[in-house]
């Protein structure tokens, strides 16, 4: 399957902006199969009994976009960096919200052992992720912004340069200490 075209994209991005409804269905057929496949690529990160299904992401960050119309798109990476910020908060939200459900909601009671095991599951590495991206988005804002765009977007290296008016050597700069101090920081947790 083909990757839609960077101007295709942008075209109708900028028509769907100015208030064209129709640009807005031919947009959707165009980038469905590429959010599906960001989708898939955040969930094979998640537990295997995760409730919430790659296509149910895909919709639930769709939902979130079209109430977004009066977006300033710039073009298709900029559209596809903000579809991987909303699927990321949308994954980080369950994960949140499964988390508070295990402090009292419905909650089975369980062994000291199997709690153990429960606290390891991956959501937590999501909410830690998430927590350790904010922390450093207060720091250094673009730095945050280049791990959430190619660790989550799936960005290349020079989409995320677009995206942020930088050059692709201030990208991997800003890649490999991103990296490092998220490592240091979610291994102090």
């Amino acid at each position: 399957m083909t990757t839609p075209s960077t101007h295709s994209v942008t075209e109708l991005l900028l028509a769907w902006r100015e208030g064209d409804q129709a640009s807005l269905e031919r947009l959707t057929s165009l980038v469905y199969e590429e959010l599906r496949r960001l989708a898939q690529r955040y969930m094979a990160g998640e537990r295997a009994d995760h409730t919430l299904q790659a296509t149910a992401l895909v919709h639930e960050a769709y939902l979130r976009l079209v109430d977004a119309p009066q977006m300033c798109w710039q073009n298709r990476a900029h559209f596809f960096a903000v579809s991987a910020q909303l699927m990321r908060h949308i994954l980080v939200d369950f994960a949140r919200a499964r988390h508070n459900l295990k402090r009292g909601g419905n909650a089975k009671q369980v062994s000291l052992d199997e709690a153990l095991v429960i606290a390891q599951e991956q959501q937590g590495d999501l909410v830690a992720l998430d927590d350790a991206l904010s922390s450093l988005a207060a720091i250094d804002e673009r730095k945050s912004r280049v791990v959430e765009l190619r660790f989550f977007g799936g960005l290349s290296v020079e989409e995320t340069a677009e995206v942020l008016k930088v050059s692709p050597d201030t990208v991997m700069r800003d890649w490999r200490l991103a990296k490092l101090w998220l490592l240091r920081e979610i291994s102090k947790e």
